[in-house]
């Protein structure tokens, strides 16, 4: 690191220069952690119901800067407005969830002879790193959890929206004391020093594999990692073609391709195949009509290099494929046939608008590949049968599976990735657990009385 490094944003519409942000110093870097370190004892002892408060307070503060903090997103990562503002709400959603759930998250007791019970008690200090394709919902998760337990956080927003960090921060920060939510501007040499800290209690970072692996590595505190994923979907063959089409399509060029739980590899049953083709190259013309860039031109690169390969392979491009001329990171809504499993663009992770499919001979085929493979986030089997979205959720070795929807869930749904996908809860009450150690408190009678 150096101390002047800055951190530059383009515009990944037309690649203009957004701004330009210093990158945190190593001195910096150490300060932060100390001043948490320091605030740490005052926040953990305030009462749950006030640290509850403040995160109302955080929430109400965040829904006032809800438009501007949408045209930051929008600027910085390309996300069409209205999308950034459904996410910017989201996290304050998650804030107002938090606020009450933190208050009455709460041990347990057994009672003998004595009196057993357990305390949940905060970790500490939580370095919390967050990405950019849903930066504010993702990091009022982590940040919302993490603050009403009682723990103090550093948190570093991604490179690729550091504007949006800070916006975040500003609207955040003045609800708790001072040294108790802090943001730090900086690339992976920030993370690094962050992560590699002894001052750090806990780790929680949402982003690559790559980078998960990384700090799994050089850290040691208590982790939190929600990583990669390459999801998949199994559309059998008692589905309607056009509905299964729409669905994959959803799942596979929403926000462009750009979300952790993302449609990554289709399985198609062969008998539905031409009219289930025919319908998502329809989707996918549709989509390209308002086309939304990828965050940058070297995630373009990365994108358009698994599809070259993949055609290079034998795959065949129904529709997009082609990266099109102009200013920006736009990359069309893309359609392979023709694809098999030793393809890249089937076995990893994409994180663009690419539906790769499949065709299968049968159910148990589907299944059977949508089962291989090291990553472990979620997958989505389209069916009819019962007996067959049964099976499906039993065997995919992944932290959730969606049958017949390729988005939602309910409010407060959980979500803990497996594999190469990464650890630990990442949402819903059960973050609350993870962001706390148990301990266990013994109290019996003076003079061994009964």
């Amino acid at each position: 690191m150096t101390a002047m490094h800055a951190i530059d944003v383009h515009s990944p519409r037309d690649s203009q220069l957004v701004g330009w942000l210093p990158a945190a110093t190593p001195a910096e870097v150490t300060a932060a952690l100390t001043t948490a370190r320091s605030a740490f004892p005052s926040w953990a002892s305030t009462p749950a119901a006030d640290r509850g408060a403040a995160l109302r307070a955080a929430a109400a503060s965040l829904r006032s800067r809800a438009s501007d903090l949408a045209t930051v997103v929008e600027t910085e990562t390309g996300r069409p407005v209205a999308s950034a503002r459904e996410g910017v709400l989201a996290g304050v959603s998650t804030l107002e969830q938090y606020a009450e759930l933190g208050p009455v998250h709460r041990g347990r007791s057994l009672l003998g002879s004595a009196v057993d019970f357990t305390v949940p008690e905060p970790r500490g200090v939580v370095v919390a790193l967050t990405p950019w394709n849903d930066p504010v919902a993702v990091a009022c998760g982590l940040l919302g959890a993490a603050l009403v337990t009682g723990n103090v956080v550093v948190h570093k927003p991604s490179e690729r929206c550091p504007h949006t960090g800070l916006l975040l921060a500003t609207a955040l920060a003045g609800c708790f004391p001072a040294g108790v939510l802090q943001t730090l501007v900086g690339d992976g040499a920030i993370g690094e020093a962050l992560v590699r800290s002894a001052e750090a209690d806990v780790v929680a970072h949402v982003g690559s594999t790559a980078t998960g692996r990384a700090i799994a590595a050089v850290s040691s505190a208590k982790l939190l990692l929600e990583n990669g994923g390459n999801d998949p979907l199994v559309v059998d063959d008692d589905v309607d073609p056009q509905w299964a089409a729409a669905q994959a399509a959803l799942g596979a060029f929403t926000n462009a391709g750009q979300i952790c739980t993302s449609v990554e590899r289709i399985y198609l049953h062969e008998a539905i195949a031409a009219p289930f083709l025919a319908a998502l190259c329809e989707q996918a013309r549709s989509w390209n009509e308002d086309p939304q860039p990828l965050v940058d031109t070297r995630q373009r690169e990365f994108v358009h290099g698994q599809v070259a390969e993949a055609l290079a392979a034998g795959a065949s491009a129904l529709a997009g494929g082609a990266v099109p001329d102009g200013r920006g990171a736009y990359y069309p809504a893309t359609v392979l046939a023709d694809c098999s499993g030793a393809m890249r663009v089937m076995c990893e992770e994409t994180f663009g608008p690419v539906a790769p499919v499949q065709v299968v001979s049968s159910f148990d085929e589907a299944l059977a590949e949508a089962c291989s493979g090291d990553y472990g986030l979620a997958a989505t089997v389209l069916t009819a049968s019962m007996e067959h979205a049964q099976r499906a959720w039993r065997a995919l070795p992944v932290g959730t599976v969606k049958v017949n929807a390729v988005f939602g869930g309910a409010p407060g749904g959980a979500a803990q990735p497996r594999g190469a996908s990464g650890t630990g809860f990442g949402y819903g009450p059960e973050l609350l657990d993870e962001m706390t150690t148990t301990k266990v408190v013994h109290v019996g009678l003076p003079n061994g009385r009964s």
